[in-house]
C-alpha cells in the first residue's frame, strides 16, 4: 500500500510540474480549485479503481466513492490551493490510506521543496528527500513556553474557536502561519512543537495522524478524540504527549 501511494504521489508531483499558470474558481464555500487539481484527482482516481476496485475513495474535488468500504483512499490533490494559485510554495498532494474507518497510512508530498512524509501504523515515519531517506522523530519540549505554535489560517477560526486560539498563542514562545499541510511535515521531524488548525474537512488531515504518530506525536481533535473518517473539523497535533495534554487543557479552558 505504501509502494503504490509513493506511486500516486510520484503522478501527483509530475502533472504539478508541468501545470500551467493557474486559473482559479471559487467554489461554493469560497474556496479556490483549479483545473490542476481536478486532472490530478481524476488521475490518482483511476489509478486506485484499476489497482483496487473495491477500495473507496474520499476526495476534494469529486463525489465520494464506497465510503463504507472496508479500505478508503482519501486525497487532497493540491492542499494549499490559495497558494498555489498566487505562486506561495507551500502547497502539497495528501494521500491516506483508512482501514475500518481509521487512518492508517498517510503520505504529505511537498512539490516544490521535495520533501515527502510517509507514515504508517507499527512503522517508522520517514522523509524522503533529496535522494535520501531519514526516520523522523518528533522532539522533547519542556513546556508551552518554549513550544513553536502553527497554524494554517487564523481566519479559519470563528467567534466561538478563536479562545483557543488565543490561549495557544499567548502560552507559546513563537508561532507559524500559512505553512499549511507541510507544518504537520515538520512536526513529525521535530522542527514544529504544536499545530492547530479548524475548519478542514477528511482530506485536509486524514494523513496527520499516521505521520505524526509514526514519528513519536500526538493527533486528536480538540477533545483529545483519536481521529477518524467522521472527525473534524479541528485538529489538534503535538510533537510531545505532554504538551499535547497541555494544549487540550488551554483549549478546554
Amino acid at each position: 500500500m505504501i509502494e503504490f501511494a509513493m506511486h500516486l504521489a510520484d503522478t501527483a508531483r509530475a502533472m504539478m510540474m508541468q501545470a500551467p499558470m493557474p486559473e482559479a474558481e471559487t467554489k461554493p464555500d469560497s474556496s479556490f480549485v483549479t483545473a490542476t487539481d481536478r486532472a490530478i484527482e481524476t488521475r490518482m482516481r483511476a489509478m486506485i479503481a484499476d489497482r483496487f476496485p473495491a477500495h473507496g475513495i474520499l476526495g476534494e474535488e469529486g463525489r465520494d466513492v464506497a465510503p463504507g468500504a472496508d479500505h478508503v483512499w482519501v486525497l487532497d490533490p493540491i492542499d494549499g490551493t490559495a497558494a498555489f494559485v498566487a505562486g506561495v510554495p507551500m502547497h502539497g498532494t495528501l494521500i491516506a490510506l483508512a482501514q475500518g474507518g481509521v487512518p492508517v497510512m498517510g503520505l504529505i508530498d511537498m512539490h516544490v521543496t521535495g520533501q515527502r512524509w510517509v507514515g504508517a501504523r507499527g512503522q517508522q515515519t520517514v522523509l524522503h528527500h533529496g535522494g535520501t531517506t531519514t526516520a523522523c522523530r518528533t522532539r522533547t519540549c519542556p513546556g508551552m513556553t518554549q513550544a513553536i505554535l502553527s497554524c494554517s489560517n487564523p481566519d479559519f477560526f470563528d467567534v466561538r474557536e478563536r479562545p483557543a486560539l488565543d490561549a495557544l498563542r499567548a502560552a507559546t514562545a513563537w508561532r507559524i502561519w500559512g505553512a499549511s499541510c507541510m507544518a504537520y511535515g515538520l512536526l513529525a521531524s521535530g522542527r514544529i512543537d504544536v499545530s492547530l488548525d479548524t475548519a478542514l474537512a477528511v482530506h485536509d488531515w486524514a494523513p496527520f495522524a499516521p505521520i505524526i504518530e509514526g514519528a513519536g506525536g500526538r493527533v486528536s481533535d480538540w477533545q483529545g478524540r483519536p481521529l477518524r473518517l467522521d472527525s473534524g473539523p479541528q485538529v489538534l497535533a503535538a510533537g510531545d504527549p505532554a504538551l499535547h495534554e497541555q494544549a487540550l487543557s488551554l483549549i478546554s479552558g
